[in-house]
């Protein structure tokens, strides 16, 4: 599976992945490498609509900036558009979307197929679709090959949403597109044609927040995503622990770990905001010095731990998001029936 080169780095700390520079959105800007925001009225008219509500919006960006700040490194890295680091906005909003089966998955929404075609695994016990960095390691390397293929980031982005051979064929009839119009008159399908223009419209935004009466939130250096090498597989929740951050927080960061275990064999490293790097490195080397001394594990692996039902949850989607059966969850909370309520506390260990 690809994973992340890390840069150097001092011996004791971790290296840090696609953990951006100062002024990170001027930075973006500058890497853009496609028309701006009144080159179709269309891009103008999905831009006022990611923007109709500023505040919201605001909000969503804000909650998305880990990922886009670590994505952008990775884009950097590869000499891709930066529209593309906005891609997973149009996809997923930045969301580790769970698919089933046949259904794309992930911030980036892979489909199966693919995720083969780019050497990500797809089981039971992980799906690394949602590995932050393998995935956004994979998918970068394909833009790169595409945009040298077909030395247009305008087809790059429809061979993203339709696939390179539709893409292929497209070319070989009709021939390379004008730079103008700016939306290629190939006959794509709508979706894909859209799919371009909510791209730009997005990188609209940024170019112009001020235009569109928003502010581009900023990201302290502590919250920076960090990938960290890990050697032993272990529970969540004794991550957690050794992170010193809630289960449902790290698991959003490492949500290709779809069984509650944290395996190397699937991902060599572990996404962790900064702020909480050195705690956890500390807890690991902590724990390989005892063992190396035939010392117990001072730390407990596994931690009793509680889910109160959230408005919108049902049994499944707890149960997939925590690793469980539903039948466990169900004999653990004597629970006759799947139905749960808001504010219903969970049992998610065996009492």
């Amino acid at each position: 599976m690809a994973t992340t080169p890390p840069p150097s780095a001092p011996a004791e700390e971790p290296p840090a992945v696609g953990t951006p520079s100062s002024e990170p959105w001027d930075r973006l800007r500058d890497s853009f490498a496609m028309a701006d925001c009144d080159s179709d009225p269309a891009v103008q008219a999905w831009a006022h609509r990611y923007t109709a509500n500023p505040r919201r919006f605001e909000q969503r960006l804000a909650q998305s900036l880990p990922r886009l700040r670590f994505i952008q490194g990775i884009a950097e890295k590869h000499q891709v558009a930066g529209e593309f680091v906005l891609l997973p906005w149009v996809e997923s909003r930045y969301l580790p979307v769970q698919g089933r089966g046949r259904q794309p998955a992930g911030m980036w929404q892979i489909v199966p197929a693919t995720a083969g075609s780019l050497g990500l695994r797809v089981n039971r016990h992980f799906d690394g679709r949602m590995d932050v960095a393998a995935a956004t390691e994979a998918v970068m390397t394909m833009l790169r090959r595409y945009q040298d293929q077909f030395q247009d980031w305008r087809l790059t982005d429809y061979a993203y949403n339709a696939g390179e051979f539709a893409v292929r064929k497209l070319v070989a009839r009709h021939g390379a597109p004008a730079e103008q119009p700016v939306i290629p008159k190939l006959p794509v399908r709508n979706v894909t044609r859209e799919h371009l223009v909510k791209l730009l419209a997005i990188a609209c935004v940024v170019r112009q927040p001020d235009r569109f009466h928003v502010q581009l939130p900023t990201l302290p250096a502590e919250q920076h995503l960090v990938a960290v090498p890990i050697k032993q597989a272990m529970s969540m929740s004794s991550a957690a622990q050794h992170a010193g951050m809630s289960v449902d927080a790290l698991r959003d960061y490492n949500a290709a770990f779809l069984n509650n275990r944290i395996d190397p064999d699937y991902a060599h490293t572990l996404i962790l905001p900064g702020d909480r790097v050195d705690q956890f490195v500390e807890a690991m080397q902590h724990i390989g010095a005892s063992a190396a001394a035939g010392d117990a594990d001072p730390v407990p692996t596994t931690v009793k731990t509680t889910h109160t039902v959230r408005p919108g949850e049902n049994l499944w989607t707890i149960a997939k998001r925590r690793g469980v059966a539903v039948k466990q969850l169900k004999r653990w909370n004597r629970l006759h029936d799947d139905r749960v309520r808001p504010g219903q506390v969970l049992q998610l260990t065996a009492p």
